[in-house]
């Protein structure tokens, strides 16, 4: 696993539960080091282990933990640039889920070792959407629709997620965009300066 994966889940934890939290699933994970390196891969059992530590010490279900975790690396500022590279998806939210397709590509022109969801996106009728995601690790639907409730927020679309299940090893979310324009929702400039 790619260690900026690792680092977020570290971030997350640490900044959310607090050092003391993030030692503790250091210790009950096994890991011979204090913290992940973000330009480092990982055996996947690292991240697993990590991952189930933490929801065991928190008795947090893994679902609403790697929601959680979505909603952090979209709006939490160290990770500004993947905020950036989503928002280059389009000019509205419906535009974004659109190019969600095409994110894993965008991705890999970044950092091209970075494993990423592969993700199909399906307008059922005007403002319903079918978003499907497939990884090599179940856990992409929850960590997705975290993150899509938090770009609906950046958006300032007014719209409704929710995990629809799994078939096939494809994990599906509903959309449902009520409004595109609700809110103001943040500033966002290709040039870099956003708020």
């Amino acid at each position: 696993m790619h260690g900026l994966i690792n680092r977020a889940l570290q971030s997350f934890v640490e900044v959310t539960y607090g050092p003391r939290i993030w030692a503790e699933v250091v210790s009950q994970a096994d890991l011979e080091f204090d913290e992940f390196q973000s330009m480092l891969m990982y055996p996947d059992d690292l991240t697993v282990r990590c991952f189930e530590a933490a929801t065991n010490i928190l008795h947090r279900p893994p679902s609403v933990f790697l929601e959680d975790l979505g909603t952090f690396v979209v709006t939490h500022e160290p990770f500004n640039p993947l905020r950036r590279l989503l928002r280059f998806g389009g000019e509205d939210f419906a535009e974004f889920l659109h190019s969600l397709e095409e994110l894993g590509d965008r991705g890999r022109l970044v950092m091209p070792d970075l494993d990423m969801p592969d993700i199909r996106v399906h307008q059922e009728d005007g403002q319903t959407y079918e978003v499907r995601a497939r990884w090599k690790m179940l856990g992409a639907g929850p960590m997705l629709l975290g993150a899509l409730r938090a770009m609906a927020d950046d958006y300032g679309a007014l719209a409704f997620c929710s995990l629809a299940g799994v078939n096939e090893g494809w994990e599906s979310l509903k959309v449902t965009l009520h409004l595109d324009d609700h809110s103001e929702g943040r500033a966002f400039s290709l040039g870099g300066v956003s708020a």
